[in-house]
């Protein structure tokens, strides 16, 4: 965690320093905030009670974010990316699953850990104070972010043995979800609620898992 923040905090200071050599180059048709960063907090919500003690767990996310402004100042428009973020979830949930056993018998398994790595599709709506000379300004951007886990790596425990598992079947691996960010200059708060279900099973009370993830972190902006 901390080498993040400190490769954050470096790439703010080249940033700063490279608009600052560009200031007298004044570009009318300039394009912002295309290539982003994030670090977050990881909660998962809607647990079933009696796994409600689950920590905090660490989010990382990267991509690029082609710009469309809409009038003529450029400050306002809409922004379409792809990325990759790596999430991980420390959890006790507790569920039932067919599809790891070759018995096809139905066992219960609590999860200690999951690892996803995700293809993510980020639309914004986009505001902003930029002008063509101006590097440093207020930003809203909210809209939705659709995600699809393309490999994921989980711990279960199962007859007190722990056991890994590759690509769990009960991982919804299509996710979608709102997003905002909003801040000054380099460093921005931003936060993405989950309207898809995290898992497709029933938990040990026999219910449907209705678990949503919810992020909340600081995201850096660049060019």
């Amino acid at each position: 965690m901390k080498k993040a923040v400190f490769i954050l905090f470096f790439i703010s200071c080249f940033y700063n320093s490279f608009s600052q050599v560009n200031n007298d180059s004044i570009d009318n048709k300039y394009l912002e905030d295309q290539l982003y960063l994030s670090l977050s907090y990881n909660i998962l919500l809607n647990k079933p009670v009696e796994d409600a003690d689950s920590p905090f767990s660490l989010g990382v996310s990267l991509g690029f974010i082609r710009d469309f402004p809409f009038n003529e100042r450029r400050n306002f428009g809409v922004g379409v990316g792809l990325g990759y973020a790596y999430n991980s979830y420390k959890n006790t949930i507790t569920f039932f699953d067919d599809k790891i056993n070759d018995s096809n018998i139905i066992e219960e398994y609590q999860t200690k850990t999951i690892r996803s790595n995700i293809v993510e599709l980020p639309i914004e709506i986009r505001w902003r104070t930029s002008t063509a000379t101006k590097f440093n300004f207020w930003r809203i951007y909210g809209g939705f972010k659709f995600s699809y886990i393309f490999y994921s790596n989980s711990k279960l425990d199962y007859n007190n043995e722990t056991i890994s598992v590759k690509n769990l079947d009960v991982l919804n691996n299509l996710q979608y979800g709102a997003i905002l960010s909003a801040g000054y200059g380099t460093w921005n708060l931003f936060a993405y609620y989950g309207l898809s279900n995290l898992f497709d099973s029933v938990g040990s009370n026999g219910e449907i898992l209705k678990v949503r993830d919810f992020n909340i972190g600081l995201k850096f902006y660049i060019l």
